[in-house]
């Protein structure tokens, strides 16, 4: 499949022009102030399209700058395609928002399955459009898109790559021209796509967390609020285990980890329901600050970060007297991870 220059611009898809009314992806990239847009289909290689004044809202238009602007990325509507020209004619005002979002869904997993192609192509230095001819169209063709399938390489490589084949012909040993079916790909290129193709999309796991507050004024309350904390943590389980840890009186927070986003939110919503059936047996109170969902790497850092802090200043405490020292034994250490200081009257 290797070739002496190696290209690496190609389109996305087999077919080298959209079809009519075919919601795509464009960048706009000029502007005539009089009369359109002109803007690149970016799943078809960059292709130029125009973009009608008239074509892009439904609406009075008032001021053409709120409505494109150079750069802009958006879905719009195939009117017309000049195949002889390399034209197409597109709309902004016809595409509804169940086609954009379809469109965009589209252009995200096809710019991924893209960019992991490309990659292979320039690193082995091989043809882009040669390795979607033999892998990436055939994939499109077979699963409906090639994202499908890659997602199924990630755990079994060998039956979906191993099932491509191409035709080469050669010359038998009676000189005659012969078909041969070989594989589509060499093992150098098939090493190449399942390591990045593994690189780029296995699923990471997600963090989940809920912000809470918990309070109980019974003699025992510090018993409590532990005993409602290990309620929570029990309604986790070994794929979505549940972790509750305290900022600072009365503030806790519920944290797992899961591949599953809905199921993740399902486990800590089950956690804060059994924390709070137990403490409200002892007459505690909690209070929800903040509904499980997912959080980013920075929330998660900034908690770490706030967590350390807190654990920093509380190590600079020290008692004043032997008397207080005695007091704070006879309570018993706080772990912030596992207890919870109780509010005593």
């Amino acid at each position: 499949m290797a070739t002496k220059t190696s290209n690496l611009d190609c389109r996305m898809y087999e077919a080298k022009f959209p079809k009519v009314d075919t919601p795509v992806m464009i960048q706009v990239k000029s502007i005539n102030p009089d009369v359109c847009a002109y803007v690149s289909l970016l799943e078809y290689n960059n292709i130029e399209g125009m973009l009608s004044f008239t074509e892009l809202s439904r609406r009075r238009i008032r001021s053409i700058a709120s409505l494109v602007k150079i750069g802009r990325i958006e879905p719009v509507m195939v009117l017309h395609v000049d195949e002889d020209k390399g034209y197409v004619n597109l709309s902004k005002r016809r595409v509804s928002e169940e086609d954009a979002g379809a469109c965009e869904e589209r252009y995200n997993k096809s710019k991924n399955v893209h960019s992991i192609m490309r990659h292979v192509a320039e690193t082995i230095d091989i043809d882009l459009e040669d390795l979607y001819i033999h892998v990436g169209w055939p994939l499109y063709r077979k699963y409906g898109h090639a994202f499908e399938a890659f997602k199924l390489i990630v755990s079994d490589p060998g039956a979906i790559l191993d099932s491509l084949t191409r035709e080469v012909k050669e010359i038998g040993p009676d000189g005659q021209e012969v078909t041969k079916v070989v594989p589509a790909m060499s093992e150098e290129v098939k090493d190449g796509l399942v390591k990045n193709i593994k690189r780029r999309m296995t699923p990471q796991p997600l963090k989940i967390r809920a912000d809470i507050e918990m309070k109980c004024f019974q003699l025992d309350g510090i018993l409590h609020i532990k005993e409602a904390m290990r309620k929570a943590e029990a309604a986790g389980n070994n794929d979505c285990p549940v972790k509750m840890t305290l900022v600072g009186p009365p503030s806790y927070v519920l944290n797992t980890q899961t591949l599953d986003k809905e199921h993740g939110i399902a486990i800590l919503n089950k956690a804060i329901a059994a924390c709070n059936e137990e403490i409200e047996r002892h007459k505690g109170k909690l209070t929800v600050k903040e509904a499980p969902r997912a959080i980013s790497e920075r929330e998660d850092k900034l908690l770490a970060e706030q967590m350390a802090k807190l654990g920093h200043d509380n190590g600079e405490i020290s008692g004043d007297d032997d008397s207080e020292e005695e007091e704070d034994e006879g309570m018993g250490d706080i772990d912030l991870e596992n207890s919870a200081p109780g509010i005593v009257e």
